[in-house]
């Protein structure tokens, strides 16, 4: 009960000491950042006087609306709006119908005379009125009697007396005329202020005719009276209009960028008030973007504290990876900085940013996840970055950028063979980078030229071939400087070239085969319950290497039956084999090979009992101590070291096996996992028992595919029967 409570005060301890350490070492890198990018929110003010000389070209740090400057454009939009007026078409219908009432009453008249003078040629003579034989005067009352009331009154009677003496076909052809010009000029809006000019209109056409002048006279005198009012003002219509020219104002803007004053030029009432508008007399507006940059760091940091408290939890937490969390981190951004301040609007040079570098390295240093989660960190911190230095504003073309170059760096990294294989998935990188640079050239209302095409995509090919040759160049900084193990060390490491390798090959050839079983079935049972595989199969090929020492006193190296263990004492035989594990790690720590692969070698018997030794001492000394035949430890820490400490006892039981069946193998893999388990060998590994379960299922497998049963094919003698 006591080792379990001070077990778990040790996990305890460990877990807030991680998570101490986690916190740390994301505040720096927050305020690493912070201090890096300040000057992309924080906007310089200036202490200006009006009417003083500017000694510095000023630019707008923000889109703002000049709300004064429009308010002042749209009260002119509106005073150049003319009053509206509405034409009555019924007042034009009543003028023209008194022409037309004019012209047909004096027409009917004079033809009615023109008939009665035909019937008093062929009747009687004596007894007809003689109609031709009224004068004018009687005429112009027999007219008036049927004109309208409004036109006897305002048409002088001397018209109607020029008209009444003219014949009906330069009657016609008045008729014709006036009302033509008339209504033209009516229809076009008579209002009280141009209604001399209007009637001046018509009485040109008048004068310009070929009538006969007294016509002309008594036409002029008659539109006087028809040309009238008939374009009213109309206020709806008016403010209607108004309405529109002001909403027609555009927002007087203050872009960003924008020059408000030229250096030397005179600091001028509208210019310091633009200067006010947009904050640069105002320090104190300086304290919302900063805070607005502090919440940001702080939902970042947040995250990748919970991402990085994962490989706490998963047991891949190393106090390495945090140092390279944080070192490639610091590369990252200061490679964006520097990039930033040669960058504009119109060159667009993050595009050569060699962002995925990063991404890349924390794949294969760290695990997939965290890369995309850093990815998504990076590409947001790049979008305030390249802000061109605007407060408040975000570039957010190079921030999806940066995440589709990365991402597209992790999602084609392939299974690593050796270092090539980065340049490899450049290749995946340069065709995502191009085509997110096309996707905003054709996205763009901008119109580009088939050289921007080439220029901007080139730019993406060189960002995808840097960051593969970074990643390359840095990868030895970081697994020499940190002792970080990535696949790419691994699998140099498990080349067959390899000095230690061919050591245990010419010297050891039994343990060397041993050696290779062992690393063939633990990558198996890895890459089954999730660890990691590559590690497992590296960490088997030498975790015997201390077995080169004195080869002959192991097993599997005896070519012949003579066994010198036969004729020495079993203290000095255990002696010899439990010094194994330390004689490797010590030749392991000598050739400077990674801890994880020394640790493997070191701990992969554990404490566990040497009973072959044991018993045989015990035969002869009951009161023989079992210490003295435990090798020292420590107990595997690591789900690779444990998963190597079982396959090693398992491959070399089976191995010694006459005839290993499948029963068989599964009896002896079960017996040796319980022992393993019942001795508590694996007590300071994070294996669970269900992964325990899939192990034993997994290596039993193996085993049965590298033990199985062959065709006994038949001698000559046997096909001779």
């Amino acid at each position: 009960m006591k080792n379990k409570f001070i077990d778990q005060m040790k996990n305890w301890l460990k877990n807030r000491t991680s998570i101490f350490l986690i916190v740390i070492i994301v505040l720096i890198q927050s305020l690493f950042f912070f201090f890096l990018s300040l000057n992309n929110v924080y906007t310089e003010t200036y202490d200006l006087q009006r009417f003083a000389t500017a000694n510095t070209t000023i630019r707008s740090p923000v889109t703002i609306e000049n709300e004064d400057e429009t308010e002042r454009k749209t009260r002119e939009a509106v005073q150049q709006v003319g009053d509206r007026y509405s034409i009555s078409e019924q007042v034009i219908n009543e003028r023209i119908g008194y022409s037309e009432e004019i012209f047909d009453a004096i027409l009917a008249l004079n033809e009615d005379n023109k008939n009665e003078a035909e019937d008093q040629e062929d009747g009687e003579k004596e007894e007809a009125v003689n109609e031709e034989g009224l004068s004018l005067d009687e005429k112009i009352e027999r007219l008036r009697q049927v004109l309208s009331e409004d036109i006897v009154l305002g048409v002088d009677a001397e018209v109607f007396r020029t008209l009444l003496s003219q014949p009906s076909n330069e009657l016609k052809e008045a008729k014709k005329l006036f009302i033509e010009s008339t209504l033209e000029v009516m229809e076009n809006g008579v209002r009280i202020e141009n209604l001399q000019t209007a009637r001046g209109l018509v009485q040109d056409e008048i004068k310009y005719s070929n009538l006969e002048p007294i016509v002309k006279d008594a036409l002029i005198n008659l539109s006087t009276f028809i040309v009238t009012e008939n374009s009213f003002f109309d206020l709806e219509a008016t403010n209607e209009a108004r309405k529109i020219a002001a909403s027609n104002v555009d927002p007087e803007m203050i872009k960003a960028g924008e020059i408000i004053v030229s250096e030397g030029q005179v600091i001028t009432n509208e210019i310091y008030e633009q200067l006010r508008l947009v904050g640069l007399l105002d320090g104190e507006r300086n304290f919302y973007p900063v805070l607005g940059l502090i919440l940001l760091l702080f939902i970042l940091g947040g995250i990748s504290v919970i991402e990085i408290n994962k490989l706490v939890k998963s047991n891949s937490f190393d106090k390495r990876i945090l140092a390279a969390i944080l070192i490639i981190s610091v590369i990252v951004i200061s490679l964006m900085k520097v990039v930033s301040l040669y960058s504009t609007e119109n060159n667009h040079l993050f595009y050569l940013m060699p962002i995925a570098m990063g991404a890349l390295l924390i794949k294969l240093f760290i695990s997939e996840r965290l890369a995309i989660i850093m990815a998504g960190v990076y590409a947001i911190l790049g979008t305030v970055i390249f802000n061109g230095f605007i407060p408040g504003a975000l570039n957010i073309e190079a921030g999806i950028y940066f995440f589709f170059s990365q991402l597209a760096g992790i999602l084609f990294f392939p299974r690593v063979k050796d270092r090539l294989a980065i340049l490899k998935s450049g290749i995946a990188i340069i065709l995502v980078n191009i085509i997110t640079v096309l996707l905003f050239l054709f996205l763009s209302f901008e119109k580009y030229t088939v050289m921007d095409f080439f220029i901007y995509s080139s730019y993406g090919m060189v960002s995808a071939f840097l960051s593969a040759v970074l990643t390359i160049g840095l990868l030895p900084f970081f697994e020499t400087s940190l002792g970080i193990l990535s696949d790419v060390k691994l699998l140099q490491l498990s080349s067959p070239n390899q000095p230690l390798l061919k050591k245990l090959l010419v010297e050891a050839p039994g343990t060397y085969h041993h050696s290779v079983m062992v690393a063939n079935i633990s990558e198996t049972a890895c890459e089954a319950i999730g660890a990691n595989g590559l590690l497992a199969r590296v960490g088997a090929y030498y975790h015997d290497i201390g077995k080169t020492v004195r080869p002959q006193f192991f097993i599997e190296n005896q070519l012949t039956n003579r066994n010198p263990h036969d004729q020495m004492d079993p203290r000095e035989s255990a002696k010899i084999i439990i010094s194994h594990p330390y004689d490797g790690a010590e030749m392991l720590k000598q050739n400077k090979f990674p801890k994880e692969i020394i640790e493997i070698a070191k701990t992969h018997h554990g404490t566990s009992l040497l009973k072959f030794f044991y018993h045989k001492e015990r035969q002869q000394n009951s009161e023989v101590l079992e210490t003295d035949y435990r090798y020292p430890g420590p107990k595997p820490a690591t789900k690779e070291a444990a998963i190597i400490s079982i396959c090693d006892s398992v491959e070399a039981a089976v191995r010694s096996l006459n005839e290993p069946t499948e029963d068989k193998i599964e009896e002896i893999v079960a017996s040796i996992m319980n022992d393993r388990i019942s001795d508590g060998q694996l007590d300071e590994s994070p294996l669970t028992l269900t992964e325990l379960k899939v192990i034993q299922t997994t290596i039993c497998e193996s085993l049965k595919g590298f033990f199985h049963s062959r065709i006994q094919y038949p001698t000559k003698d046997k096909e001779a029967n």
